[in-house]
């Protein structure tokens, strides 16, 4: 898997198609999706002009995700059958459980009741997501599995059950959340960590005026302009010195080509000092809708 790659969360329609096409272009070759994200569609039509331009299908790395209304094991089929169709691809590279917990199970994404609840259903165990997970590598649909916004105690469940290991776990991962100790917890078992929102996020839907600006931050931009990069790609360059996968969005030709420009310098160890020092544990994205769920993530430190 690629260290660098693109993600796609809150790519808007219209413009994740040419976002993909130019990142493959510009020598991306791992793209990080996902059914909720609601693009799928165009990001396969990328990949379709992409493999028509020489690009070979073997040579780029796809993420998908099993969304909350997937959980049970039909389910679970029925959401990458149509990440599949999307994409217009045969197999995914890796397959993740984006969430632990489960919404009412059906078509619908995100079901609510008549006050405009989230419906959940509690019944239902990550663990059993899991084993049709493994059933879909032994067909050969995905290459390998994971999970996105475990921690690690649900993590351990899953490998004390697991005849497929977990090998990648996707979380969100700056500089406020560097998320240290599940980084080592994933190195211990061989898992790679993948870093969501390594920028901080700065056009997610709930940002605040008060919410600190991660791109903004002091000593960020000091150690940015010693070595006269951005401070994006810094934080890029942070990730991938420890390890950590990363998938930055854009949708803009100039910041895609930046965020992958990342490749000609080192930080020295000073600056990742400094840069660990800024942890917070702070999280842009808290999803406080779900946090009374009982397999709520959260409220684990890691």
């Amino acid at each position: 898997m690629p260290l660098l790659g693109l993600g796609t969360w809150k790519s808007k329609p219209g413009q994740v198609e040419h976002a993909v096409e130019h990142a493959l272009a510009t020598g991306y070759r791992h793209i990080d999706c996902a059914a909720v994200y609601q693009n799928e569609g165009e990001v396969g039509q990328a990949l379709k002009a992409a493999f028509g331009k020489g690009i070979k299908r073997e040579d780029v790395w796809l993420t998908g995700k099993v969304w909350n209304n997937n959980h049970t094991a039909e389910r679970v089929r029925i959401g990458l059958a149509q990440t599949l169709k999307d994409l217009g691809v045969a197999y995914l590279d890796l397959f993740l459980l984006h969430w632990p917990y489960a919404f009412v199970q059906g078509d619908n994404m995100f079901p609510k009741d008549a006050a405009g609840v989230m419906l959940y259903d509690e019944s239902i165990d990550y663990v059993d997501a899991w084993k049709a997970m493994e059933a879909l590598v032994r067909e050969g649909l995905v290459k390998h599995i994971g999970v996105s916004n475990f921690n690690h105690k649900q993590l351990l469940r899953i490998l004390d059950i697991a005849t497929v290991k977990p090998e990648v776990v996707q979380v969100e991962c700056h500089v406020y959340l560097n998320q240290q100790q599940l980084l080592e917890f994933a190195q211990k078992h061989g898992m790679v960590l993948t870093a969501y929102c390594p920028l901080g996020s700065p056009d997610r839907p709930t940002a605040q005026p008060d919410h600190p600006i991660l791109l903004q931050d002091p000593k960020l931009v000091a150690i940015s302009a010693k070595y006269g990069k951005s401070p994006a790609q810094v934080l890029i360059r942070f990730q991938i010195e420890r390890g950590v996968s990363v998938i930055p969005k854009s949708v803009s030709n100039h910041r895609i080509e930046e965020n992958f420009n990342v490749f000609d310098f080192r930080l020295a160890q000073e600056d990742m000092t400094t840069l660990l020092g800024l942890n917070r544990n702070y999280r842009f994205n808290p999803q406080l809708r779900d946090v009374k769920t009982k397999h709520f993530p959260f409220n684990e430190p890691f």
